[in-house]
């Protein structure tokens, strides 16, 4: 399986796994998705899994199968529905969020993203 993500946490607890780092934003997280399921990768975790909505974290994390195959049209249908929800999110803004959020407060949305996908235990 290939971890997707773009939050440091998950890279440093993730080390036996395929885990590939994103330089960027929740979104950059879901378009690098896409491009794997465009590869032929299937989605094994929702791309917006758990209760924080998408303009309340700036981190993600999705795990996809590890070899590529034929395009799996639930996994392309599911992941563009996840871009759709993102840009729409996006356009509400938080005044809590942002270049100014506390570094505490991006350890627990870092910390909340690495516990869903330790609660998938693809740890093991």
């Amino acid at each position: 399986m290939i971890i997707l993500t773009n939050n440091p946490d998950v890279m440093e607890t993730m080390t036996e796994r395929d885990v590939r780092f994103v330089d960027g934003t929740y979104r950059d997280v879901l378009i690098k998705a896409r491009d794997l399921v465009h590869q032929g990768h299937r989605l094994l975790s929702h791309p917006l899994m758990g209760s924080l909505k998408p303009n309340e974290t700036p981190y993600r994390t999705i795990v996809l199968s590890g070899s590529g195959g034929p395009l799996d049209t639930d996994s392309l249908l599911l992941i563009e529905n996840a871009i759709e929800t993102f840009d729409k999110f996006a356009k509400v803004t938080r005044p809590d969020r942002g270049i100014n959020t506390p570094q505490e407060m991006l350890a627990d949305f870092r910390l909340i993203d690495l516990s869903l996908i330790q609660s998938m235990e693809v740890n093991e």
